[in-house]
């Protein structure tokens, strides 16, 4: 089924099997802190805040560098998911609990600008913006 014509900016990105599943991703404004049970586990000033549309729109979803995740998560084996707009997700525990995070290691070209980065379930942690805009 042809899609109507959709206008697309540079910055949003989008699968090219369907147009109407896109995302965006921007920098946050503010530090980002994630933490669990009173413990800091990350905290990054270079998150992006990713908002993605599918069937519906998405809650926006912070992506931090790996290198700002302060705990050792463990990657849960066998447990992945493939999202046709980011590619195969692979899932990770702190301290062997049920799945805390997740990050696409290898992301499509498209959408390499989440590789190297982990993303938190928002139910799963305390996840806060401090500090001043810096924008």
């Amino acid at each position: 089924m042809p899609y109507p014509e959709i206008t697309m900016s540079e910055e949003t990105i989008h699968n090219p099997d369907n147009p109407r599943h896109f995302m965006r991703a921007k920098p946050a404004s503010r530090t980002v802190r994630v933490h669990r049970n009173g413990r800091v586990i990350a905290e990054s000033r270079n998150a992006l805040r990713v908002t993605e549309m599918s069937k519906d729109v998405l809650d926006p979803i912070f992506y931090l560098p790996a290198d700002d995740v302060r705990v050792d998560l463990t990657r849960i084996e066998g447990k992945t998911s493939h999202c046709p707009l980011k590619g195969d997700a692979v899932y990770y525990a702190l301290d062997g609990e049920a799945p805390i995070a997740w990050s696409y290691v290898e992301p499509f070209d498209f959408s390499r600008v989440i590789k190297g980065r982990i993303a938190f379930y928002p139910d799963q942690v305390i996840i806060e913006e401090i500090g001043k805009d810096a924008r």
